[in-house]
């Protein structure tokens, strides 16, 4: 059965993306066909093929199914902002349906899993009607949560875990991402959190000079999360 999740973070520098694609390369060494999306991206650079995510780009490199760019980034915008600031200086609508559409499209390729990135925290808007949460929604997308480790972490993630049951969504785990060097306790921090979630901690990413999906991948157990 394909597996589908909705990567969430705590905030826009937790790490998703690091995460992510350390999860899709963590499936592939098992043999796994995987796909990694980016339904919308903001801060993209102008390129003669178009506008081009660096974090995108990592999920469509990490992926084993290779699809086409616009099919793992379909919305894109320039400037480094929030998606519905972006949407609005460009005259454009942006909507939940819209973006399940492209998703739902990529999601037709065979594939064992697929990683669905957000943007931002859990309540980044996409107008001043609707959040990016609801595309998980209209997906039924089971949530994996990224925390990035660092002073306030634990506040943010139990806001945001209290945030994803509210909208009716299952947390199927969650990722520890040290991004802060210098945090103090964070071991403390790890064993409260983990007191505090129902969710299994998938794995602890510690802190790294040079960060890959393949150092990534060696800290996550998917075990828990896809059973074999």
């Amino acid at each position: 059965m394909k597996k589908r999740f909705f990567i969430a973070g705590t905030d826009t520098d937790a790490g998703k993306t690091l995460v992510t694609t350390g999860l899709l390369v963590a499936a592939n060494r098992k043999g796994m066909r995987t796909i990694g999306l980016k339904p919308v991206a903001a801060g993209c650079e102008p390129t003669a093929e178009g506008l081009r995510n660096s974090d995108a780009l990592q999920l469509q490199e990490a992926a084993s199914v290779k699809l086409s760019y616009e099919q793992v980034n379909p919305i894109a915008f320039e400037p480094p902002i929030a998606p519905h600031i972006a949407a609005a200086q460009e005259g454009r609508n942006l909507s939940a349906d819209r973006l399940a559409a492209y998703c739902r499209g990529a999601m037709m390729q065979p594939a064992d899993l697929v990683l669905v990135e957000g943007a931002g925290g859990w309540r980044v808007p996409l107008s001043m009607r609707e959040s990016l949460a609801r595309l998980p929604q209209l997906l039924e997308l089971d949530v994996i949560l990224v925390v990035g480790m660092k002073l306030g972490c634990i506040n943010h993630a139990i806001l945001t875990a209290e945030a994803i049951a509210r909208d009716g969504l299952r947390l199927a785990g969650w990722v520890a991402n040290h991004v802060d060097p210098e945090m103090s306790c964070p071991d403390e921090n790890l064993a409260t959190l983990e007191t505090l979630f129902r969710a299994p901690l998938l794995g602890r990413v510690p802190w790294m000079e040079a960060p890959s999906a393949d150092a990534v991948a060696d800290c996550i157990d998917l075990n828990t999360l896809l059973p074999e």
